[in-house]
Protein backbone atom coordinates (compact mmCIF):
# COMPACT_ATOMS: atom_id res chain seq x y z
CA UNK A 1 0.00 0.00 0.00
CA UNK A 2 2.81 2.43 0.82
CA UNK A 3 4.13 2.12 -2.71
CA UNK A 4 0.72 2.88 -4.19
CA UNK A 5 0.38 5.92 -1.94
CA UNK A 6 3.63 7.30 -3.28
CA UNK A 7 2.69 6.65 -6.89
CA UNK A 8 -0.70 8.28 -6.36
CA UNK A 9 1.07 11.32 -5.03
CA UNK A 10 3.25 11.54 -8.11
CA UNK A 11 0.17 11.55 -10.27
CA UNK A 12 -1.49 14.16 -8.18
CA UNK A 13 1.13 16.61 -7.09
CA UNK A 14 4.53 15.03 -7.48
CA UNK A 15 4.74 15.54 -3.70
CA UNK A 16 6.13 12.27 -2.33
CA UNK A 17 7.03 11.75 1.33
CA UNK A 18 10.56 13.08 1.53
CA UNK A 19 13.45 12.46 3.87
CA UNK A 20 17.06 13.48 4.41
CA UNK A 21 17.69 17.06 3.36
CA UNK A 22 14.17 17.54 1.99
CA UNK A 23 11.07 19.00 3.56
CA UNK A 24 8.50 16.36 4.54
CA UNK A 25 5.10 16.49 2.85
CA UNK A 26 2.07 14.31 3.45
CA UNK A 27 0.80 13.33 -0.02
CA UNK A 28 -2.88 13.68 -0.77
CA UNK A 29 -4.46 10.42 -1.87
CA UNK A 30 -8.18 11.22 -2.06
CA UNK A 31 -9.81 13.24 -4.81
CA UNK A 32 -13.33 14.14 -5.71
CA UNK A 33 -14.81 11.94 -8.44
CA UNK A 34 -17.09 13.21 -11.20
CA UNK A 35 -20.27 12.38 -9.26
CA UNK A 36 -19.10 14.26 -6.19
CA UNK A 37 -18.15 17.24 -8.30
CA UNK A 38 -21.48 17.19 -10.08
CA UNK A 39 -23.25 17.43 -6.71
CA UNK A 40 -21.25 20.44 -5.53
CA UNK A 41 -22.57 23.91 -6.44
CA UNK A 42 -20.55 25.68 -9.13
CA UNK A 43 -17.88 23.03 -8.67
CA UNK A 44 -16.79 22.72 -12.28
CA UNK A 45 -16.09 26.44 -12.51
CA UNK A 46 -14.09 26.21 -9.30
CA UNK A 47 -11.82 23.63 -10.93
CA UNK A 48 -11.40 25.85 -13.99
CA UNK A 49 -10.73 28.92 -11.84
CA UNK A 50 -8.06 26.95 -9.97
CA UNK A 51 -6.06 26.77 -13.19
CA UNK A 52 -5.31 30.45 -12.62
CA UNK A 53 -5.66 30.99 -8.86
CA UNK A 54 -2.68 28.73 -8.16
CA UNK A 55 -0.40 30.51 -10.63
CA UNK A 56 0.18 33.26 -8.05
CA UNK A 57 -0.81 34.15 -4.54
CA UNK A 58 -0.73 30.85 -2.63
CA UNK A 59 1.91 28.59 -1.11
CA UNK A 60 1.92 25.61 -3.45
CA UNK A 61 5.24 24.04 -2.50
CA UNK A 62 4.81 24.25 1.26
CA UNK A 63 1.90 24.83 3.59
CA UNK A 64 3.14 28.10 5.06
CA UNK A 65 5.46 31.05 4.37
CA UNK A 66 8.71 29.19 5.07
CA UNK A 67 10.12 29.69 1.60
CA UNK A 68 9.92 33.24 0.16
CA UNK A 69 10.37 31.83 -3.36
CA UNK A 70 7.16 29.80 -3.00
CA UNK A 71 4.82 32.18 -4.84
CA UNK A 72 4.06 30.61 -8.19
CA UNK A 73 4.87 30.98 -11.85
CA UNK A 74 6.75 34.28 -11.53
CA UNK A 75 9.13 32.71 -9.03
CA UNK A 76 9.93 30.17 -11.73
CA UNK A 77 10.89 33.15 -13.93
CA UNK A 78 13.66 34.08 -11.53
CA UNK A 79 14.96 30.54 -11.00
CA UNK A 80 15.60 30.44 -14.74
CA UNK A 81 16.77 34.00 -15.28
CA UNK A 82 19.45 34.05 -12.57
CA UNK A 83 21.00 30.86 -13.98
CA UNK A 84 22.46 32.84 -16.88
CA UNK A 85 24.20 36.20 -16.91
CA UNK A 86 21.56 38.84 -17.58
CA UNK A 87 19.84 38.87 -14.17
CA UNK A 88 22.23 39.14 -11.21
CA UNK A 89 21.14 38.37 -7.61
CA UNK A 90 23.26 41.04 -5.96
CA UNK A 91 23.61 39.17 -2.65
CA UNK A 92 25.45 35.85 -2.41
CA UNK A 93 22.92 34.59 0.15
CA UNK A 94 19.89 35.42 -1.98
CA UNK A 95 16.87 33.14 -1.88
CA UNK A 96 17.73 32.40 -5.51
CA UNK A 97 21.40 31.66 -4.85
CA UNK A 98 21.09 27.91 -5.55
CA UNK A 99 20.09 28.57 -9.15
CA UNK A 100 22.68 31.33 -9.58
CA UNK A 101 25.56 29.60 -7.80
CA UNK A 102 24.91 26.03 -8.97
CA UNK A 103 24.32 25.10 -5.34
CA UNK A 104 24.21 21.53 -4.03
CA UNK A 105 20.46 21.94 -3.67
CA UNK A 106 20.07 21.45 -7.41
CA UNK A 107 20.84 17.75 -6.89
CA UNK A 108 17.99 15.19 -6.74
CA UNK A 109 18.21 14.62 -2.96
CA UNK A 110 17.55 18.21 -1.97
CA UNK A 111 14.62 20.49 -1.39
CA UNK A 112 15.39 23.03 -4.11
CA UNK A 113 15.33 20.31 -6.75
CA UNK A 114 11.79 19.40 -5.76
CA UNK A 115 10.30 22.86 -6.24
CA UNK A 116 9.71 22.92 -10.03
CA UNK A 117 8.57 19.30 -9.99
CA UNK A 118 6.00 20.10 -7.29
CA UNK A 119 4.71 23.22 -8.96
CA UNK A 120 4.45 22.09 -12.54
CA UNK A 121 2.90 18.69 -11.85
CA UNK A 122 0.44 20.38 -9.49
CA UNK A 123 -0.62 22.64 -12.36
CA UNK A 124 -0.74 19.66 -14.72
CA UNK A 125 -2.93 17.78 -12.25
CA UNK A 126 -5.32 20.74 -12.16
CA UNK A 127 -5.56 20.69 -15.94
CA UNK A 128 -6.07 16.92 -15.96
CA UNK A 129 -8.91 17.27 -13.42
CA UNK A 130 -10.74 19.76 -15.64
CA UNK A 131 -10.20 17.67 -18.79
CA UNK A 132 -11.47 14.55 -17.00
CA UNK A 133 -14.54 16.33 -15.65
CA UNK A 134 -15.29 17.87 -19.05
CA UNK A 135 -15.94 14.51 -20.70
CA UNK A 136 -14.98 13.25 -24.14
CA UNK A 137 -17.14 15.79 -26.01
CA UNK A 138 -17.51 18.84 -23.76
CA UNK A 139 -20.26 21.31 -24.50
CA UNK A 140 -21.23 24.77 -23.32
CA UNK A 141 -19.19 26.10 -20.42
CA UNK A 142 -17.46 22.73 -20.16
CA UNK A 143 -16.16 23.22 -23.68
CA UNK A 144 -14.44 26.49 -22.80
CA UNK A 145 -13.15 25.11 -19.51
CA UNK A 146 -11.66 22.12 -21.28
CA UNK A 147 -10.01 24.41 -23.83
CA UNK A 148 -8.32 26.38 -21.08
CA UNK A 149 -7.19 23.15 -19.40
CA UNK A 150 -5.65 21.75 -22.59
CA UNK A 151 -3.83 25.04 -23.14
CA UNK A 152 -2.60 25.09 -19.53
CA UNK A 153 -1.35 21.51 -19.73
CA UNK A 154 0.51 22.20 -22.97
CA UNK A 155 2.09 25.33 -21.49
CA UNK A 156 3.32 23.47 -18.42
CA UNK A 157 4.83 20.61 -20.41
CA UNK A 158 6.47 23.08 -22.80
CA UNK A 159 8.21 24.80 -19.89
CA UNK A 160 9.07 21.59 -18.03
CA UNK A 161 10.60 20.06 -21.14
CA UNK A 162 12.86 23.02 -21.73
CA UNK A 163 14.04 22.94 -18.14
CA UNK A 164 14.83 19.23 -17.97
CA UNK A 165 15.99 18.26 -21.50
CA UNK A 166 19.77 18.39 -21.87
CA UNK A 167 19.71 19.24 -25.58
CA UNK A 168 17.25 21.43 -27.51
CA UNK A 169 14.66 19.85 -29.76
CA UNK A 170 16.30 21.10 -32.96
CA UNK A 171 19.59 19.41 -32.03
CA UNK A 172 18.29 16.04 -30.84
CA UNK A 173 14.63 15.09 -31.21
CA UNK A 174 15.25 11.91 -29.20
CA UNK A 175 16.70 13.70 -26.19
CA UNK A 176 14.48 12.91 -23.22
CA UNK A 177 12.32 15.48 -21.44
CA UNK A 178 9.90 14.54 -18.63
CA UNK A 179 7.22 11.87 -18.07
CA UNK A 180 3.79 12.62 -19.49
CA UNK A 181 0.88 12.30 -17.06
CA UNK A 182 -2.61 12.78 -18.49
CA UNK A 183 -6.15 12.39 -17.18
CA UNK A 184 -6.03 8.78 -18.42
CA UNK A 185 -2.73 7.78 -16.81
CA UNK A 186 -3.22 4.91 -14.34
CA UNK A 187 -1.24 4.03 -11.22
CA UNK A 188 0.29 1.10 -13.07
CA UNK A 189 1.35 3.47 -15.84
CA UNK A 190 3.01 5.76 -13.32
CA UNK A 191 5.23 2.99 -12.02
CA UNK A 192 6.81 2.63 -15.46
CA UNK A 193 6.44 6.07 -17.00
CA UNK A 194 9.53 7.04 -19.03
CA UNK A 195 10.80 10.51 -19.80
CA UNK A 196 9.31 11.28 -23.18
CA UNK A 197 11.70 12.08 -26.04
CA UNK A 198 11.33 15.55 -27.54
CA UNK A 199 9.58 14.22 -30.63
CA UNK A 200 6.83 12.50 -28.60
CA UNK A 201 6.55 15.43 -26.20
CA UNK A 202 6.11 18.02 -28.92
CA UNK A 203 3.51 15.88 -30.69
CA UNK A 204 1.63 15.75 -27.39
CA UNK A 205 1.94 19.50 -26.78
CA UNK A 206 0.82 20.44 -30.28
CA UNK A 207 -2.10 18.01 -29.99
CA UNK A 208 -3.21 19.66 -26.74
CA UNK A 209 -2.91 23.10 -28.32
CA UNK A 210 -4.93 21.96 -31.34
CA UNK A 211 -7.64 20.79 -28.93
CA UNK A 212 -7.50 24.08 -27.07
CA UNK A 213 -7.74 26.11 -30.26
CA UNK A 214 -10.83 24.20 -31.35
CA UNK A 215 -12.57 24.25 -27.96
CA UNK A 216 -11.93 27.96 -27.37
CA UNK A 217 -13.37 29.02 -30.70
CA UNK A 218 -16.00 31.65 -29.90
CA UNK A 219 -14.85 32.14 -26.31
CA UNK A 220 -14.62 35.75 -25.07
CA UNK A 221 -12.70 36.23 -21.85
CA UNK A 222 -13.37 38.92 -19.27
CA UNK A 223 -9.70 39.90 -18.83
CA UNK A 224 -6.11 38.89 -19.59
CA UNK A 225 -5.89 36.63 -16.54
CA UNK A 226 -7.67 33.85 -18.45
CA UNK A 227 -6.48 32.05 -21.59
CA UNK A 228 -8.23 32.51 -24.91
CA UNK A 229 -7.35 31.61 -28.50
CA UNK A 230 -4.77 34.37 -28.80
CA UNK A 231 -2.82 32.80 -25.92
CA UNK A 232 -3.10 29.40 -27.58
CA UNK A 233 -1.67 30.91 -30.76
CA UNK A 234 1.13 32.38 -28.66
CA UNK A 235 1.92 29.01 -27.11
CA UNK A 236 1.97 27.45 -30.55
CA UNK A 237 4.39 30.15 -31.68
CA UNK A 238 6.67 29.32 -28.74
CA UNK A 239 6.47 25.61 -29.51
CA UNK A 240 7.21 25.99 -33.22
CA UNK A 241 10.07 28.41 -32.46
CA UNK A 242 11.63 25.73 -30.28
CA UNK A 243 11.11 23.16 -33.03
CA UNK A 244 12.56 25.56 -35.63
CA UNK A 245 9.46 25.01 -37.73
CA UNK A 246 9.81 28.50 -39.09
CA UNK A 247 6.69 28.62 -41.26
CA UNK A 248 4.40 27.66 -38.38
CA UNK A 249 6.26 29.84 -35.89
CA UNK A 250 5.69 32.80 -38.18
CA UNK A 251 2.05 31.86 -38.79
CA UNK A 252 1.03 31.52 -35.15
CA UNK A 253 3.09 34.42 -33.85
CA UNK A 254 1.33 36.63 -36.37
CA UNK A 255 -2.11 35.25 -35.44
CA UNK A 256 -1.35 35.80 -31.76
CA UNK A 257 -0.65 39.51 -32.27
CA UNK A 258 -4.08 40.28 -33.68
CA UNK A 259 -5.84 42.81 -31.44
CA UNK A 260 -2.72 43.77 -29.46
CA UNK A 261 -0.12 46.51 -29.90
CA UNK A 262 3.42 47.35 -28.89
CA UNK A 263 3.91 49.10 -25.56
CA UNK A 264 4.53 52.80 -26.02
CA UNK A 265 7.55 54.54 -24.52
CA UNK A 266 5.27 56.09 -21.90
CA UNK A 267 3.87 52.69 -20.91
CA UNK A 268 7.25 50.98 -20.82
CA UNK A 269 8.87 53.64 -18.63
CA UNK A 270 5.85 54.68 -16.54
CA UNK A 271 6.69 55.39 -12.90
CA UNK A 272 3.16 54.51 -11.81
CA UNK A 273 2.04 51.64 -14.05
CA UNK A 274 5.32 50.29 -15.40
CA UNK A 275 4.98 46.51 -15.72
CA UNK A 276 2.43 46.29 -12.94
CA UNK A 277 -0.82 46.71 -14.87
CA UNK A 278 -2.14 45.17 -18.12
CA UNK A 279 -2.11 47.30 -21.25
CA UNK A 280 -2.67 46.75 -24.96
CA UNK A 281 0.52 44.70 -25.25
CA UNK A 282 -0.26 42.15 -22.54
CA UNK A 283 -1.84 39.00 -23.91
CA UNK A 284 -1.83 36.93 -20.72
CA UNK A 285 -0.99 37.83 -17.13
CA UNK A 286 -1.14 36.77 -13.51
CA UNK A 287 -2.04 38.89 -10.51
CA UNK A 288 -1.30 39.21 -6.81
CA UNK A 289 -4.39 40.20 -4.81
CA UNK A 290 -4.75 41.78 -1.34
CA UNK A 291 -6.37 38.60 0.00
CA UNK A 292 -3.62 36.24 -1.25
CA UNK A 293 -1.59 34.27 1.29
CA UNK A 294 1.60 35.50 -0.35
CA UNK A 295 0.57 39.07 0.43
CA UNK A 296 -1.00 38.60 3.86
CA UNK A 297 1.65 36.35 5.44
CA UNK A 298 5.36 36.94 6.07
CA UNK A 299 4.84 40.72 5.78
CA UNK A 300 4.11 40.24 2.08
CA UNK A 301 7.71 39.15 1.50
CA UNK A 302 6.82 35.88 -0.21
CA UNK A 303 5.76 37.42 -3.51
CA UNK A 304 7.07 38.75 -6.80
CA UNK A 305 6.99 42.37 -5.65
CA UNK A 306 9.21 41.64 -2.67
CA UNK A 307 11.94 40.39 -5.00
CA UNK A 308 11.51 42.82 -7.89
CA UNK A 309 10.06 46.13 -6.64
CA UNK A 310 12.41 48.70 -5.08
CA UNK A 311 10.32 51.78 -4.32
CA UNK A 312 8.85 50.85 -0.93
CA UNK A 313 9.36 53.33 1.93
CA UNK A 314 11.98 51.76 4.24
CA UNK A 315 10.97 53.92 7.21
CA UNK A 316 7.33 52.79 7.06
CA UNK A 317 7.18 49.20 5.82
CA UNK A 318 10.79 48.12 6.24
CA UNK A 319 9.92 45.13 4.11
CA UNK A 320 10.71 43.69 0.71
CA UNK A 321 13.76 41.59 -0.14
CA UNK A 322 14.65 43.93 -2.99
CA UNK A 323 13.64 47.20 -1.35
CA UNK A 324 14.96 46.72 2.17
CA UNK A 325 16.83 43.44 2.68
CA UNK A 326 19.60 43.90 0.15
CA UNK A 327 18.48 41.12 -2.19
CA UNK A 328 18.02 43.05 -5.43
CA UNK A 329 18.02 41.40 -8.83
CA UNK A 330 19.99 43.71 -11.10
CA UNK A 331 20.96 43.83 -14.76
CA UNK A 332 24.32 42.45 -15.91
CA UNK A 333 26.67 45.40 -16.39
CA UNK A 334 27.88 44.35 -19.83
CA UNK A 335 24.34 43.90 -21.14
CA UNK A 336 23.48 47.33 -19.78
CA UNK A 337 26.48 48.89 -21.48
CA UNK A 338 25.47 47.42 -24.83
CA UNK A 339 22.14 49.28 -24.68
CA UNK A 340 22.53 52.60 -26.53
CA UNK A 341 21.66 55.77 -24.67
CA UNK A 342 18.95 56.42 -27.26
CA UNK A 343 17.16 53.14 -26.44
CA UNK A 344 14.21 53.89 -24.15
CA UNK A 345 14.67 50.55 -22.35
CA UNK A 346 17.97 51.72 -20.88
CA UNK A 347 16.00 54.16 -18.76
CA UNK A 348 14.50 51.47 -16.54
CA UNK A 349 17.96 50.50 -15.27
CA UNK A 350 20.11 52.80 -13.13
CA UNK A 351 23.30 54.05 -14.79
CA UNK A 352 26.51 52.61 -13.31
CA UNK A 353 28.12 56.03 -13.74
CA UNK A 354 26.09 57.35 -10.80
CA UNK A 355 28.30 55.34 -8.43
CA UNK A 356 31.28 57.39 -9.57
CA UNK A 357 29.69 60.64 -8.43
CA UNK A 358 31.48 62.36 -5.51
CA UNK A 359 28.86 62.14 -2.77
CA UNK A 360 25.45 60.87 -1.70
CA UNK A 361 23.68 64.14 -2.49
CA UNK A 362 24.88 64.10 -6.09
CA UNK A 363 23.89 60.47 -6.47
CA UNK A 364 20.39 61.06 -5.12
CA UNK A 365 19.96 64.02 -7.43
CA UNK A 366 20.93 61.82 -10.40
CA UNK A 367 18.48 59.12 -9.29
CA UNK A 368 15.61 61.56 -9.81
CA UNK A 369 15.91 60.72 -13.50
CA UNK A 370 14.71 57.20 -12.63
CA UNK A 371 12.41 57.49 -9.65
CA UNK A 372 10.14 59.79 -7.70
CA UNK A 373 11.68 58.23 -4.58
CA UNK A 374 15.42 58.66 -5.20
CA UNK A 375 16.37 58.49 -1.50
CA UNK A 376 14.75 55.07 -1.19
CA UNK A 377 16.46 53.82 -4.33
CA UNK A 378 19.79 55.04 -3.01
CA UNK A 379 19.15 53.28 0.30
CA UNK A 380 18.19 50.08 -1.52
CA UNK A 381 21.59 49.99 -3.15
CA UNK A 382 23.95 51.40 -0.55
CA UNK A 383 22.37 50.14 2.65
CA UNK A 384 22.22 46.58 1.38
CA UNK A 385 24.77 44.00 0.28
CA UNK A 386 25.12 45.45 -3.24
CA UNK A 387 26.71 48.71 -2.03
CA UNK A 388 26.04 50.55 -5.28
CA UNK A 389 23.08 51.65 -7.37
CA UNK A 390 24.32 50.96 -10.90
CA UNK A 391 22.22 48.29 -12.56
CA UNK A 392 19.26 48.49 -10.18
CA UNK A 393 16.07 47.67 -12.04
CA UNK A 394 13.07 50.00 -12.03
CA UNK A 395 11.27 48.08 -14.75
CA UNK A 396 8.71 46.66 -12.31
CA UNK A 397 7.00 49.43 -10.34
CA UNK A 398 4.91 49.26 -7.17
CA UNK A 399 1.14 49.10 -7.56
CA UNK A 400 -1.50 51.17 -5.84
CA UNK A 401 -0.18 54.65 -6.53
CA UNK A 402 1.26 56.68 -3.66
CA UNK A 403 -0.30 54.36 -1.07
CA UNK A 404 1.52 51.40 -2.59
CA UNK A 405 4.89 53.04 -2.03
CA UNK A 406 4.13 53.47 1.67
CA UNK A 407 2.46 50.10 2.25
CA UNK A 408 3.87 46.90 0.78
CA UNK A 409 0.52 45.12 1.22
CA UNK A 410 -0.75 47.47 -1.48
CA UNK A 411 2.44 48.02 -3.48
CA UNK A 412 3.09 44.30 -3.97
CA UNK A 413 -0.43 43.70 -5.35
CA UNK A 414 0.62 43.90 -8.98
CA UNK A 415 0.01 42.11 -12.25
CA UNK A 416 2.91 40.44 -14.08
CA UNK A 417 2.88 39.66 -17.82
CA UNK A 418 3.09 36.02 -18.90
CA UNK A 419 2.88 36.76 -22.64
CA UNK A 420 3.27 40.01 -24.53
CA UNK A 421 2.85 41.33 -28.06
CA UNK A 422 6.58 42.10 -28.22
CA UNK A 423 7.53 38.48 -27.58
CA UNK A 424 5.26 37.36 -30.41
CA UNK A 425 6.66 40.00 -32.75
CA UNK A 426 10.22 38.84 -32.03
CA UNK A 427 9.23 35.21 -32.67
CA UNK A 428 7.69 36.26 -35.97
CA UNK A 429 10.81 38.25 -36.88
CA UNK A 430 13.16 35.35 -36.07
CA UNK A 431 10.99 32.92 -38.03
CA UNK A 432 10.76 35.24 -41.04
CA UNK A 433 14.49 35.91 -41.01
CA UNK A 434 15.35 32.23 -40.91
CA UNK A 435 13.34 31.80 -44.10
CA UNK A 436 14.39 35.04 -45.77
CA UNK A 437 17.10 36.96 -43.96
CA UNK A 438 16.52 40.20 -45.79
CA UNK A 439 12.87 40.31 -44.79
CA UNK A 440 13.79 39.42 -41.21
CA UNK A 441 16.36 42.22 -41.01
CA UNK A 442 13.81 44.69 -42.30
CA UNK A 443 11.23 43.61 -39.72
CA UNK A 444 13.80 43.59 -36.91
CA UNK A 445 14.89 47.11 -37.83
CA UNK A 446 11.29 48.34 -37.78
CA UNK A 447 10.78 46.76 -34.35
CA UNK A 448 14.04 48.04 -32.85
CA UNK A 449 13.48 51.59 -34.09
CA UNK A 450 10.35 51.78 -31.92
CA UNK A 451 12.64 51.38 -28.92
CA UNK A 452 15.70 53.18 -30.31
CA UNK A 453 15.17 55.62 -33.17
CA UNK A 454 18.91 55.46 -33.96
CA UNK A 455 19.04 51.68 -34.24
CA UNK A 456 21.22 50.29 -37.03
CA UNK A 457 21.15 46.58 -37.79
CA UNK A 458 24.35 44.73 -36.88
CA UNK A 459 25.32 46.50 -33.67
CA UNK A 460 24.29 43.68 -31.30
CA UNK A 461 25.83 40.57 -32.85
CA UNK A 462 27.51 39.04 -29.80
CA UNK A 463 28.04 35.29 -30.01
CA UNK A 464 28.74 34.33 -26.37
CA UNK A 465 31.13 31.63 -27.59
CA UNK A 466 28.66 30.04 -30.04
CA UNK A 467 29.88 31.07 -33.47
CA UNK A 468 27.44 28.76 -35.23
CA UNK A 469 24.47 31.03 -34.58
CA UNK A 470 23.80 33.31 -37.56
CA UNK A 471 24.40 36.99 -36.92
CA UNK A 472 20.71 37.65 -37.54
CA UNK A 473 19.64 35.34 -34.70
CA UNK A 474 22.19 36.93 -32.38
CA UNK A 475 20.59 40.31 -33.10
CA UNK A 476 17.13 38.93 -32.31
CA UNK A 477 18.46 37.28 -29.16
CA UNK A 478 19.87 40.60 -27.95
CA UNK A 479 16.48 42.24 -28.47
CA UNK A 480 14.81 39.44 -26.50
CA UNK A 481 17.33 39.80 -23.68
CA UNK A 482 16.67 43.51 -23.28
CA UNK A 483 12.95 43.64 -24.11
CA UNK A 484 11.98 40.62 -21.99
CA UNK A 485 14.49 41.08 -19.15
CA UNK A 486 13.20 39.50 -15.94
CA UNK A 487 10.24 37.79 -17.65
CA UNK A 488 11.55 34.23 -17.51
CA UNK A 489 13.07 33.57 -20.94
CA UNK A 490 16.83 33.68 -20.25
CA UNK A 491 17.55 29.97 -19.69
CA UNK A 492 15.17 28.90 -22.44
CA UNK A 493 16.94 31.09 -25.00
CA UNK A 494 20.44 30.12 -23.88
CA UNK A 495 19.59 26.43 -24.19
CA UNK A 496 17.67 26.84 -27.44
CA UNK A 497 20.54 28.73 -29.08
CA UNK A 498 23.22 26.60 -27.38
CA UNK A 499 24.93 29.64 -25.90
CA UNK A 500 27.51 29.82 -23.16
CA UNK A 501 27.49 32.48 -20.45
CA UNK A 502 29.95 35.23 -19.54
CA UNK A 503 30.00 36.64 -16.01
CA UNK A 504 33.71 37.37 -15.59
CA UNK A 505 34.94 40.48 -17.38
CA UNK A 506 36.50 43.81 -16.48
CA UNK A 507 33.98 45.79 -14.41
CA UNK A 508 31.60 42.84 -13.87
CA UNK A 509 28.90 43.33 -11.25
CA UNK A 510 28.41 39.59 -10.75
CA UNK A 511 28.97 38.23 -7.25
CA UNK A 512 32.61 37.54 -6.51
CA UNK A 513 33.33 33.82 -6.58
CA UNK A 514 30.56 33.14 -9.10
CA UNK A 515 31.96 35.07 -12.05
CA UNK A 516 32.05 32.08 -14.37
CA UNK A 517 32.55 31.95 -18.11
CA UNK A 518 31.22 28.82 -19.77
CA UNK A 519 31.89 28.07 -23.43
CA UNK A 520 28.98 25.61 -23.52
CA UNK A 521 25.50 25.85 -22.03
CA UNK A 522 26.00 25.28 -18.28
CA UNK A 523 25.00 21.89 -16.88
CA UNK A 524 23.05 23.57 -14.08
CA UNK A 525 20.49 24.68 -16.65
CA UNK A 526 19.55 21.00 -17.07
CA UNK A 527 17.55 20.55 -13.89
CA UNK A 528 17.62 17.28 -12.00
CA UNK A 529 14.47 15.28 -11.40
CA UNK A 530 13.57 14.89 -7.73
CA UNK A 531 15.01 11.65 -6.33
CA UNK A 532 11.72 10.13 -5.23
CA UNK A 533 10.53 10.08 -8.83
CA UNK A 534 13.50 7.82 -9.56
CA UNK A 535 12.67 5.68 -6.54
CA UNK A 536 9.07 4.97 -7.52
CA UNK A 537 9.00 5.38 -11.29
CA UNK A 538 10.96 2.35 -12.46
CA UNK A 539 10.70 3.29 -16.10
CA UNK A 540 11.97 6.86 -15.76
CA UNK A 541 15.01 6.29 -17.95
CA UNK A 542 17.66 8.07 -15.91
CA UNK A 543 18.18 11.47 -14.35
CA UNK A 544 20.27 14.46 -15.35
CA UNK A 545 23.68 14.49 -13.63
CA UNK A 546 23.96 16.63 -10.52
CA UNK A 547 25.77 19.76 -11.75
CA UNK A 548 29.13 20.61 -10.26
CA UNK A 549 29.89 24.27 -9.62
CA UNK A 550 33.13 25.72 -11.00
CA UNK A 551 35.71 26.73 -8.41
CA UNK A 552 36.60 30.41 -8.27
CA UNK A 553 36.18 33.17 -10.81
CA UNK A 554 37.03 32.52 -14.46
CA UNK A 555 39.78 34.55 -16.16
CA UNK A 556 38.47 37.86 -17.46
CA UNK A 557 36.77 37.67 -20.83
CA UNK A 558 37.82 40.39 -23.25
CA UNK A 559 34.95 41.62 -25.39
Amino acid sequence: MKKNIYISALAALALPMLSGCMQEFQPETSYADSDQVADAPNSYNNFVNALYSTLSGSFVFGTDDTYPYDYGITSMFLTRDVAGQDVVPAYSGSWYSSWYQCGAGLGPKYLVCQIPWTYYYKWIKGANDVISLSGETPEGAHKYGAGQAYATRAWMYLELSQMFAKKPYAVDKQNITVPIVTEKTTLDDLAFNPRAPWEKMMEFIISDLDQAESLLDGFTRADVYVMDKSVVYGLKARAYLLMEDWANAEKYAKLAQDGYSMMSTAEYTSRTNGFNSPNGSWMYATKFNPTDQNILLNDGDSCWGSHMILEINPSVSGCGYAANYGQQNVIDRHLYETIPATDIRKGVFVDFAIDDMPNKAAQIEALKAYSDYPEWVWSTGYDGYYEQVGGLSLKFRAGGGSEGHENQYVGFCVSVPLMRFEEMKLIEIEAVGMQNEGNGISMLTDFAKQRDSNYVYGQHNETYYNTNTPAFRNEVWWQRRVELWGEGFSTFDIKRLQKGIIRSYDGSNHVDGYRWNMEQTPDWMNWCIVGTEQDYNFGLGGNNPTPIAPIGNSPLYVW
